[in-house]
């Protein structure tokens, strides 16, 4: 059978991005390979988190190592996607994104780990690529504790 020709970049539907936002996060929560969290993100990635900027794949391959050594037992429960529509339809998108994070933390000497809250509001900027939305630009607006949260 011929191969298929590649029909270029997917469309970036309402429903191709809420899919998306989630099975980002659950990458994220399974501290899938660097391989597989770069299949999420645009080459030229500016990735904004509370801690520093990171820039391009090299640059997220760094912030997610060491969060991979940091946080465990994380669950992200992706609360809403709310893309702009109104540009072409390749894009770029720009998506707010509503997350709560939760995750365990130890910092040594403690003797025990600590529990992580968090209720995150970010903008995204998403392109379309060969198999769907990439992340061009990831920016948290504002990170805010749940009661009772350790902190950051």
């Amino acid at each position: 059978m011929p191969a298929v020709p590649d029909s270029g970049p997917k469309a970036l539907t309402e429903a191709a991005i809420h899919d998306f936002a989630v099975a980002w996060y659950v990458a994220l929560d399974r501290h899938v390979p660097l391989a597989e969290t770069l299949g999420f993100l645009h080459p030229e990635l500016e990735f904004g988190v509370p801690e520093d900027t990171f820039r391009g794949h090299d640059g997220f391959a760094r912030w997610y190592a060491a969060v991979t050594k940091r946080f465990f037992d994380e669950v992200h429960t992706v609360t809403k996607v709310e893309p702009d529509l109104s540009g072409p339809a390749d894009g770029p998108v720009t998506v707010r994104v509503f997350v709560n994070w939760q995750a365990r933390i130890w910092n040594p000497p403690a003797d025990r780990s600590e529990w992580l809250g968090f209720d995150a509001d970010q903008t995204w900027t998403v392109v379309a690529g060969p198999n769907g939305p990439l992340i061009r630009s990831y920016a948290v607006n504002a990170l805010d504790p749940m009661p009772g949260s350790g902190s950051l």
